[in-house]
């Protein structure tokens, strides 16, 4: 039900928002972001990092892993203003919790599998939430928890979804799974062969792809909480090698996937990270910028040539943030 609020209440915002920016200038390139309120904000990233905020961004504090000084955190996911998981994505693959608000953390997961390399997480609520990492053995690596992180376990191999040869998904914003429904959840891949992962199929997508630097990097399902059973979808990637190409590098559907429709004036280049802030407002940020919709991702305006590699927007209440490289947060404003 918040997020019906949320949506209602940006809907009412008039025009264009500005990117105010926040803090930056920690070396760290922030990829993981989760926005519990509008004063609560996590964010995590390269060398161990991760940092929180407790009143809306006016401050920040900065946590170094102990032991992890050296992984890449490229996803969180908090639930308070003292409890939140990370995942440390390559081989080893681990998850760690926090339960004090960042001081210490407790690994709840490892997997030294050879390849293993974890991508994103996604929890529909404070206790049931899945991973999913690139393929091993040939099928897409996935755990699930049902006790808020506390421990997991893998899905069976013979009930992961197959990957064809090349492709594989990317670990750019923690965006490329979404809850499609209750419990149940899409994501979407990218590489030589991009598509879109359902509980019962696998669906092409006309995004670019053919090269390990192309496809998919992240999919928004809009108000999934509402029961619309993922019928309204919007996909952003592109070429990662190719920043300023706009080149097939965004599609939406209405029908759950049967059909993607591109964008009259697409994102203004490569897009890591696609957010629906309402039925209409749609924020998509990249390494060249940042671009809103205001019809639902038909037409895109570029509103910031700071990069930014992930967006969200609060679980409850309208605060919208971003992260990216170089340790920037920034959040959206309307003057």
């Amino acid at each position: 039900m918040a997020l019906f609020f949320v949506a209602e209440f940006v809907c009412a915002q008039k025009g264009l928002p500005v990117v105010e920016m926040l803090t930056s200038g920690t070396q760290t390139s922030l990829r993981g972001l989760s926005v519990v309120n509008d004063n609560v904000v996590w964010v995590s990233g390269s060398n161990g990092t991760v940092g929180k905020t407790t009143n809306g961004g006016k401050n920040w504090k900065w946590f170094t892993v102990k032991g992890f000084e050296k992984k890449e955190f490229r996803d969180i996911e908090a639930f308070d203003a003292t409890t939140a998981l990370i995942i440390a994505v390559d081989e080893p693959g681990y998850i760690l919790k926090t339960n004090d608000g960042g001081e210490s953390w407790k690994v709840v997961y490892e997997n030294k599998t050879k390849g293993m390399f974890l991508d994103a997480m996604e929890f529909w609520d404070e206790q049931s939430g899945t991973v999913v990492g690139d393929p091993i053995d040939g099928r897409f690596f996935i755990t699930r928890s049902s006790d808020g992180g506390n421990s997991w376990q893998d899905e069976p191999l013979k009930n992961r979804p197959v990957a064809d040869s090349g492709e594989a998904c990317f670990a750019s914003s923690g965006t490329n799974i979404r809850e499609i429904d209750a419990h149940k959840s899409v994501f979407v891949s990218g590489g030589k062969r991009s598509r879109v992962f359902t509980t019962n199929s696998a669906i092409n997508l006309p995004i670019i792809q053919g090269k390990e630097s192309t496809g998919a990097n992240s999919i928004a399902v809009y108000n999934a909480y509402r029961g619309t059973n993922g019928k309204r979808m919007i996909v952003v990637g592109g070429d990662f090698t190719a920043d300023s190409s706009h080149q097939k590098n965004c599609f939406f559907t209405f029908d759950g996937g049967k059909t993607w429709i591109a964008p009259k004036i697409p994102p203004h280049g490569y897009r890591s990270c696609v957010e629906y802030l309402s039925k209409k407002d749609v924020l998509t940020c990249g390494l060249n910028g940042v671009d809103y919709s205001l019809d639902g991702g038909k037409t895109f305006t570029w509103i910031s040539r700071e990069g930014f590699h992930v967006c969200r927007i609060a679980k409850y209440g309208p605060s919208v943030f971003l992260a990216g490289s170089n340790g920037k947060v920034a959040r959206l404003t309307w003057k």
